[in-house]
């Protein structure tokens, strides 16, 4: 059966959704990518229907740079609700065991939070987006099935008690600052367990997603109303440049002859490569003149050789 061909122009760029709860990462990147008539989007990590926040979106030639926004570290304000296990790890669960959380104080709180801060394992929950076999594990457990899953090493560099509430059902809010593949549910799950309690996540927003933060987002109740009166490439501003995914790389820029054997896929040289770069570094490429072209990878000999390029549109 022939693949349906996606329509929609050609546009590049970085757009910054402050993600609204309900939609899945992928329902919000689609409604995205038809208010700005894109042919292709991909998002930078995925945030559960209930969760809320920093979903940097990436269009066009951004994809090629997805990843580097997927591996950044996030910073995330999570509310727990202590006495009250579910199968999900969070309030869209059932509830599958209840205890009076009472005697839980401010104290044990945050000494529970210092066992988790640090570099920790932690085993995914079975309603991640982790994939077995090619399956996401959510969907798996939807139907019951359970999968061994291996631990995985994380960092936590900041976790941080905001409030406590206490209570029969104490309400506890964080902030955590982890690095990328940290589950904040299963933070939760792993705290009500050191607890005694059991506990699990009752609101999450991600208030900023590698160097993008919560004041630079949009809502998508604001560009459906700001869509509504334009065309979709009058949006375009709203777009943040492609190379805005790789800003914290060194920059080095090519002459225009240079820049063509690059673009062909050869290894060029390049004097602020050869003098300031070291083997495998991560170098962003432009063209004399601003043009962006693209990644490279710093070689033994102080070359750049091309990673991702850029095609630009004739």
């Amino acid at each position: 059966m022939a693949r349906r061909r996606r329509h929609g122009r050609s546009v590049d760029g970085i757009f910054l959704l402050n993600k609204p709860t309900g939609l899945s990462s992928n329902q919000a990147l689609q409604r995205v990518r038809r208010l700005f008539d894109a042919n292709k989007a991909g998002h930078t990590g995925a945030l559960d229907p209930l969760a809320t926040g920093v979903l940097p979106l990436c269009l066009g030639e951004a994809t090629k740079f997805s990843q580097f926004l997927l591996d950044a570290e996030k910073i995330y304000r999570s509310t727990y609700i202590l006495g009250v296990t579910t199968t999900t790890g969070d309030s869209e669960g059932e509830v599958v065991k209840q205890t009076d959380a009472s005697d839980i104080t401010r104290r044990q709180v945050e000494a529970g939070l210092a066992e988790f801060t640090g570099e920790i394992e932690q085993v995914p929950s079975m309603y991640s987006a982790l994939k077995h076999r090619g399956q996401p594990l959510y969907k798996l457990a939807r139907k019951g099935v359970e999968v061994e899953r291996q631990s995985r090493t994380i960092s936590v560099y900041r976790y941080q008690l905001l409030d406590f509430k206490p209570g029969p059902k104490p309400e506890v809010e964080v902030e955590v600052h982890c690095s990328k593949g940290a589950y904040i549910r299963t933070l939760a799950q792993d705290l009500g367990e050191a607890l005694g309690c059991g506990a699990h996540v009752s609101a999450l927003h991600r208030v900023k997603s590698g160097p993008f933060e919560e004041s630079q987002t949009l809502t998508l109740e604001a560009l459906e109303e700001l869509a509504a009166d334009q065309e979709p490439t009058q949006l375009d501003h709203l777009l943040l440049p492609v190379d805005t995914a790789v800003a914290d790389r060194m920059a080095v820029e090519l002459d225009e002859v240079v820049a063509s054997y690059f673009q062909l896929g050869q290894p060029v040289m390049s004097n602020k490569a050869f003098r300031q770069g070291q083997e495998g570094d991560i170098v962003r490429v432009f063209r004399h003149g601003g043009t962006f072209l693209g990644i490279g990878k710093v070689t033994e000999e102080g070359k750049v050789a091309p990673k991702r390029l850029i095609v630009e549109a004739v």
